[in-house]
């Protein structure tokens, strides 16, 4: 399966002329100006996306696969509007203060100005190279370029033809190198962001055919097989096995399509919601690939459908080789450069012989491209990896399915479904690698245009003659000839060394300059590699290796001093600033009248992002109290309220009408039936007490005379 590339470019945006009714001679037109001369809504009008450091607009990209972001040489808008902050006055002076749009009108004029000449004289160029371009003019201090002081119309002028002079001279390796640095940033993706593009491109071309499915309604069975064919149509884009315009392939599809969705469950498919199709279809489309896929491998069909497994065990070696090949070149042109250089340092004479070669710009060219060329070979390597892992997994797979088969008239779809999608899954990784490979090997080609300018400038017989007598080392060489040597670290308070044995993940450290000698840079220009095995310096939470122990003595010295000279170079050769990762170094052109000297421009790196919070409405459980009173003599009619109960009684009664009003239930222990019985038996009677009282009726006599007598038998007797 090649990969589907659309190349596309926005036109460039028309010469601008002012409206009559306001134009102003010298003046420079706003962004509301330009949009209504255009005859477009300014939110409408053609921009340039990799302006993002100077103009904060989206822009264009090269290939669909890519993203609009800002490239990693980017240092942010402040970076140019710090030194074209303002708005050309017809007088040729400059007025401050203006709004960010007129900023950004200034700026988008300077660039299509520089971009208009360029065209004039037979070269075009990008807005994006002219962007960057002209962030480095204002970088290097041999320009002048002041950032305390607002730029006259005559600055502007002057900027403007350096910037063109600089994009002209197409036989200087700097402009071929930031040419580079932009087509790399610009075109490579990831495997990750390569395959997800490629799955948003797969899904908006599906979109009408999956839209007119899922909406359909068909009635009259002529448009149910309408719909059914659509089916088979979408199961075959999807899956890229074979072209929905072969009738065979339609067959075939349609045959596996069957057996596992007959036109009779149309109507069933149609009753689902619109979620509920998409899905469906796309489960289908893994079925009936598998299902192919399988009869291919029994050799029962397969039409339309490539080996890929072995055109990617063809194709993978070649490739790997091809970059293997542009490795070893770009090597060999490393180490002659290197060595010319440091026989310039060492040897006067050597030096004005050299002076006028630009050695370091083709040197940082080839680094440059090195770098680049190890990237597209790391990608080789896993996606070798991952063939050869799908190789092993898809012949298991296949087996599986044998087994479960053996010649059956029919059988489980629970054994058999998910083997069939575990082939679908491993036949869609084949795609996908093979569309990662071609991406790859595009882009090693384009790439080898970017070292022209080696050839032009030392053909290999002005390169031999340059060499005569000079002891050319490789990068394995210089680290093998100081394996032995090592930093003390009791010769250094303050510093911090790193060694491995003393350091947990030693390898998977950052180190600074993209692993270059931190000494060599600053001091001689040189990209010569650092040996961790003599030390690695941890200064400011930043790791930096060298190559030879005298340099890290010196630079351990004074680390700051060096620093600094690094960014003062990559000021000078505005590549290095993404060949060396000095991007935290040029986020923000910070002027500093007071503590800069008068031939100097700090950089003062100021870290900035751009954030975003989102909380929910209700974070807690809504709580409402009813008995709330807002009204003042509400609450005091309350408090009377309750201070005139506080002399109150509370009585509680019973009625015949209210009790029993209340259901009570209790319980109790039943009592138990005891019983005891001693071995004697006996009573006792004791007597009944008897009186007689004799006389209360009265006699004869007046006065009455009564007698008491007790009858009670003692107890003896009883």
């Amino acid at each position: 399966m090649s990969p589907c590339l659309h190349r596309h470019r926005t036109p460039p945006a028309p010469p601008f002329t002012p409206p009559a009714a306001r134009a102003r001679p010298g003046a420079v037109p706003s962004p509301r100006e330009r949009a209504a001369a255009s005859g477009k809504c300014r939110l409408e009008m053609p921009q340039c996306s990799a302006l993002r450091w100077c103009l904060k607009i989206r822009g264009r990209r090269r290939l669909w696969y890519k993203r609009p972001r800002c490239p990693p040489w980017c240092g942010g808008s402040r970076a140019l509007r710090s030194v074209v902050r303002s708005r050309i006055s017809p007088s040729g002076r400059c007025l401050a203060a203006m709004s960010g749009e007129l900023t950004e009108g200034v700026i988008k004029v300077i660039i299509r100005q520089v971009g208009e000449e360029c065209a004039a004289k037979g070269q075009a160029v990008s807005e994006t190279l002219v962007a960057f371009m002209v962030k480095a003019v204002v970088l290097d201090p041999r320009n002048e370029f002041n950032v305390d002081q607002i730029l006259t119309k005559r600055d502007v002028q002057n900027l403007i033809q350096l910037c063109v002079t600089r994009l002209l001279d197409t036989t200087n390796p700097s402009l071929s190198t930031i040419k580079m640095q932009v087509y790399f940033d610009m075109d490579y993706a990831n495997r990750a962001e390569l395959l997800r593009e490629q799955r948003r491109v797969l899904e908006g071309r599906l979109a009408p055919l999956v839209r007119d499915i899922t909406d359909s309604r068909p009635r009259v069975p002529d448009e149910m097989m309408k719909v059914y064919q659509m089916i088979v149509s979408y199961v075959l884009l999807s899956s890229g096995l074979g072209s929905p315009t072969d009738i065979e392939v339609v067959r075939e599809a349609t045959a596996a399509l069957q057996s596992i969705f007959p036109q009779t469950a149309l109507g069933a498919f149609i009753s689902f919601s619109k979620k509920e199709k998409e899905q469906q279809l796309k489960n289908l489309t893994m079925l009936v690939t598998g299902i192919r896929l399988f009869n291919r491998e029994c050799g029962n069909g397969g039409k339309g459908i490539d080996d890929l497994p072995a055109i990617l065990n063809e194709v993978l070696p070649s490739a790997t080789r091809t970059i293997e090949d542009s490795l070893n070149t770009c090597h060999e042109l490393a180490h002659c450069y290197t060595a010319l250089l440091e026989s310039m340092h060492e040897d006067q004479h050597r030096h004005k012989q050299l002076s006028s070669f630009k050695l370091k710009e083709a040197l940082f060219n080839v680094r440059q491209y090195e770098a680049f060329l190890c990237i597209l070979m790391s990608d080789a390597i896993t996606g070798a990896q991952e063939v050869e892992k799908m190789n092993v997994q898809f012949a298991t797979t296949m087996e599986q399915l044998k087994n479960a088969v053996q010649n059956k008239g029919s059988v489980d779809t629970k054994d058999v479904f998910p083997l069939f999608v575990a082939i679908c899954n491993v036949w869609t990784g084949f795609q996908n690698e093979l569309l990662l490979l071609s991406f790859l090997s595009n882009m090693t080609n384009n790439l080898q245009q970017f070292l022209e300018a080696q050839s032009q400038l030392f053909p290999e017989e002005v390169l031999t003659s340059l060499l005569e007598g000079v002891t050319v080392k490789t990068d394995e060489e210089r680290i093998r000839e100081t394996m032995g040597t090592r930093v003390n670290v009791s010769d250094f308070e303050n510093q911090e060394w790193l060694f491995p044995e003393t350091t947990a993940d030693f390898d998977q450290l950052l180190i600074q300059y993209h692993g270059f000698c931190a000494y060599a840079i600053g001091v001689k220009g040189l990209t010569l590699p650092g040996n961790p095995a003599i030390g690695i310096l941890k200064h400011k939470d930043r790791c930096y290796v060298f190559s030879s122990k005298e340099s890290a003595y010196i630079f351990a010295q004074d680390p700051d001093k060096f620093i600094q000279l690094t960014v003062e170079k990559a000021k000078e050769h505005a590549e290095l600033i993404h060949l060396l990762e000095l991007h935290h170094h040029f986020e923000y052109l910070a002027p500093y009248t007071q503590a800069r000297s008068a031939d100097k421009s700090l950089m003062k790196p100021t870290t900035k992002l751009d954030s975003s919070t989102q909380t929910d409405t209700h974070i807690l459980p809504p709580s409402i109290v009813k008995s709330y009173e807002w009204n003042e003599w509400e609450l005091r009619r309350k408090a009377i309220k309750l201070a005139n109960l506080r002399r109150k009684l509370t009585h509680a009664m019973q009625t015949d009408l209210s009790h029993l009003r209340r259901e009570n239930s209790t319980q109790v222990y039943l009592p138990k039936d005891v019983s005891t019985q001693t071995k004697r038996e006996n009573s006792s009677n004791v007597p009944r007490p008897q009186i007689f009282l004799a006389g209360l009726r009265g006699g004869l006599s007046a006065a009455t005379c009564m007698v008491k007598v007790d009858l009670t038998r003692p107890i003896d007797e009883t």
